[in-house]
């Protein structure tokens, strides 16, 4: 049988065919160079195709530089551009092939076609290479005076280049002053905007060695500049124009007159088709009429219209970009927006970003004339399929109830969520008629008695479990089944995982316990003996706390767990107002799509100095104290895309743990037959979990340091201060303190950074079944803060081992006392 006939494939345009295709490339191109025959432009069309696309799939075709050199010299622009970009992409990493390009390069800056005088001067700078800035000196010279608008508009764009190349060379060749006369006398709008462009930026860069540069800049958003650009502003593009009115809103007009003639002059740039103008345009007003509170109201007014028509024109994400800008002008001023919540209202095909931007609009803007058609669009959210949304907008509804508009309304609504019977739908109401009943404690009746016909084995989510459970010890005496629920809870104790859950529930017990004592005693023996026995140190420190005060008095605990309450009145927001002054600030930036400042996001304080890498590859266990910082630095320089730094988040979740009731510093006694016979613990019950014991010699290696690293979860996040003996033992020398924490058990795998940023990262591993600790610690010497993020093979452990390394960390001076 004969066997079957293979299929003739033409190779991929854009891969290579063997290996001598390049080969045979570059012998083609050599044999074309010289020639002058009919076609030959076509032959190189297609050859230089070739090389491009090889190019561009990473092939590396550096071998042809010299022949696509050689045929270059044609009038061909579309043969120039290719060449030009081959060119561009290889000389930088090649600087010896760079210099063959100069000569060609020169040539073609004095072609008579504008158009490759241009892209040569383009290419020319763009070689980046330091050894040849003395070749761009006399083409940049001669194109900021070229006859043609483009080749001086590239030229002002090559001196910035030259600039970040070789500052002394710009600056020696006085091209920052011929920019600025380019500026001030170029006919060509785009000229200007480059020649501004790259003065803006040279300035700023020089201002920090150079009092003329600091003048210089200065003299960039004088009256006579500004008035100048101003008056051209409609010639500019859409780019350009907001260069300026960026440049404007620095300059401070001395009178309201000025102030004035500034707004009428660019009043028609609120109508621009381009939102990025109009976002300008609106923060130009808004910094100019600041200090004029009458003025700066009827900005608000004037400029609802133009962003109003942006949300809904254009790209989902150009709308949220618009609509971010908008919430913050709404959370400053809501009254001037809640005539206009209608339009806030989500539509059926955006994006959950923008839906979530908006109920957070329609909950700023509510008030009392809008409140019932605004709540009545979220109850229609509450029951969408996007079950997300469904969840914000609950929340949304909880959040105008708490501004106290038509609250009997609003309750009402939250107590008819319960009867979806969705499990989502159910948590969220939880949660909120718990925050509602802690500020209208006279709505208590009308929903225990919704909330009492809630089974606790229907809700699964923790937030919406504790809630409940509040409830239930809060209401006890209105909630006729409360004790025999919480006596079912408790029951389930073991299979509970959330520690807030436990934590609440302790506490509803014991103010079951004084409400109703003889159906509850049994329940709280039950609930202390668990909280004791906890694995989770908060959970065992209140147990042991609650128990203890039982001990000292029964009357004194009463008082403690059930005191005197009074209505909460304001709830904490979640950002202080000199964070939105700031965000207000940077209007028209990425700080208001991020909500918080650029600080945040951009300074080194708040990133850390050094990227570090979770690439630990290069690191021995065991290694000198010295080398492993070493080789750690040398780690963070070579990768760029691993940051272990601990995020704002994250830094957030830290301080949220914080707050969790932490009574470590009591001491654990055995319970006495008191107060075990009235709870009927009996004294077999162990009231503090075992001490944790750790591998004297423990054994990883940095490859599975790695992998478990970026697998487990974070177990602890905790953040503490460093006492100043600390940060003089860290800044003299590390060695002391990984020698201190190998003593107890707890090793380092790698170290890196310098004064003030330090960076560890240590292992440990469990005596009994070698289960693995992994520890980041950050240190900040000059805020004297030391961060700990801990990782744990088995979770119910974390905790005594932070302790542990926590322990430590105080002996040695790091965590202050």
């Amino acid at each position: 049988m004969a066997p079957p006939a293979q299929s003739q494939r033409s190779p991929s345009p854009s891969q290579p065919s063997g290996k001598g295709e390049v080969s045979d490339l570059k012998m083609q191109l050599r044999q074309l160079a010289g020639s002058r025959a009919p076609g030959t432009d076509d032959s190189k069309r297609d050859l230089f195709k070739k090389v491009i696309s090889y190019m561009t799939v990473g092939i590396d075709v550096s071998s042809v530089f010299s022949e696509m050199v050689m045929c270059s010299a044609t009038s061909d622009i579309v043969l120039k551009k290719m060449c030009y970009l081959y060119v561009g992409n290889y000389a930088k990493y090649n600087p010896d092939l760079a210099l063959l390009t100069i000569n060609f390069l020169q040539r073609d800056c004095k072609d008579e076609d504008p158009m490759i005088r241009g892209l040569a001067l383009r290419s020319l700078c763009s070689l980046r290479v330091p050894n040849l800035v003395e070749y761009l000196v006399g083409p940049l010279g001669a194109g900021l005076k070229d006859g043609n608008s483009y080749v001086r508009m590239v030229a002002a764009v090559g001196v910035l280049k030259l600039y970040h190349i070789s500052a002394s060379t710009c600056l020696d060749a006085d091209f920052p002053a011929l920019l600025k006369h380019l500026m001030l006398n170029d006919p060509d709008a785009q000229v200007v905007a480059n020649c501004l462009s790259a003065l803006q930026e040279i300035w700023g860069l020089e201002a920090s060695t150079s009092e003329e540069a600091v003048r210089e800049r200065e003299a960039l958003i004088s009256k006579p500049i500004i008035y100048f650009l101003l008056n051209r502003i409609k010639e500019f593009s859409e780019w350009a124009q907001c260069t300026i009115l960026e440049l404007v809103s620095k300059y401070a007009p001395p009178d309201s007159n000025e102030i004035f003639d500034i707004m009428n002059l660019l009043e028609d740039r609120l109508q621009h088709a381009n939102g990025a103008v109009v976002l300008a345009t609106i923060k130009l007003f808004l910094q100019l009429t600041l200090s004029m509170t009458d003025v700066h109201q009827q900005v608000y007014e004037r400029i609802k219209a133009p962003l109003l028509t942006l949300v809904s024109s254009g790209s989902q994400e150009q709308s949220y970009a618009v609509l971010s800008h908008l919430h913050l002008l709404v959370m400053r001023a809501p009254m001037l927006f809640a005539s206009d919540y209608k339009h806030f209202y989500c539509q059926y095909n955006e994006p959950f970003y923008v839906k979530k931007l908006k109920l957070e609009m329609l909950t700023a803007v509510a008030n009392e004339s809008n409140t019932y058609e605004i709540v009545t669009e979220l109850c229609e959210y509450a029951a969408n399929v996007d079950i997300p949304i469904a969840r914000e907008s609950i929340r949304a509804v909880g959040k105008i109830a708490l501004q106290q508009y038509d609250v009997n309304a609003i309750v009402d609504r939250l107590l008819q969520f319960l009867e979806m019977e969705k499990d989502y739908v159910t948590a969220e109401t939880l949660v909120l008629v718990k925050d509602l009943l802690r500020k209208y404690p006279q709505w208590s009746h009308d929903c225990i008695a919704v909330i009492g016909n809630i089974s606790s084995n229907n809700v699964q989510e923790p937030k919406a479990k504790a809630a409940l459970i509040w409830m239930l010890g809060e209401y006890a005496q209105d909630m006729q089944d409360a004790p025999y629920a919480l006596e079912g809870l408790i029951e389930d104790w073991e299979d509970e995982t959330s520690p807030e859950v436990r934590l609440h529930l302790l506490t509803a017990v014991m103010k079951c316990f004084f409400r109703r004592p003889p159906e509850t005693q049994k329940a709280l023996g039950a609930a202390l003996a668990a909280g004791l026995a906890d694995m989770h140190q908060d959970v065992h420190d209140r147990a042991l706390f609650y128990y203890r005060l039982l001990q000292h008095s029964v009357s004194v605990a009463n008082s403690v767990v059930n005191p005197v309450k009074q209505a909460v009145s304001v709830f904490a927001d979640t950002q202080s107002s000199e964070i939105k002054d700031r965000i207000f600030d940077e209007f028209n930036s990425l700080s208001v799509l991020y909500q918080k400042p650029s600080y945040m996001f951009t300074d080194k304080e708040h990133q850390g100095p050094y990227a570090f890498s979770e690439e630990l590859g290069h690191l021995s266990i065991g290694a000198e104290p010295a080398a492993a910082a070493a080789a750690a630095d040398v780690d963070h320089i070579q990768a760029n895309d691993g940051d272990l730094l601990l995020t704002t988040t994250e830094k957030e979740e830290s301080r949220a743990h914080d707050s969790d009731y932490s009574l470590s510093q009591l001491s654990v006694q055995q319970p006495t037959s008191t107060i075990d016979d009235i709870f009927g613990l009996g004294l077999s019950v162990a009231p503090a979990p075992p001490p944790l014991k750790l591998n004297a010699k423990p054994v990883l290696d940095p490859a599975t340091f790695q992998q478990k690293w970026r697998q487990l979860p974070v177990a602890v996040s905790q953040e503490g201060s460093i006492s100043p003996q600390g940060v003089a033992a860290l800044t003299s020398s590390l060695e002391p303190l990984l020698r201190h924490m190998q003593a107890h058990h707890i090793n380092c795998i790698a170290s890196g950074g310098k004064s003030p940023n330090f960076k560890f990262f240590f292992f440990a591993q469990k005596a009994s079944d070698s289960s693995n600790f992994l520890v980041e610690c950050i240190i900040n010497s000059s805020t004297c803060k030391a961060q700990i993020k801990i990782k744990a093979d088995d979770q119910t452990t974390s905790q005594p081992f932070f302790s542990l390394f926590q322990s430590a960390l105080s002996n040695f001076g790091i965590i202050a006392s």
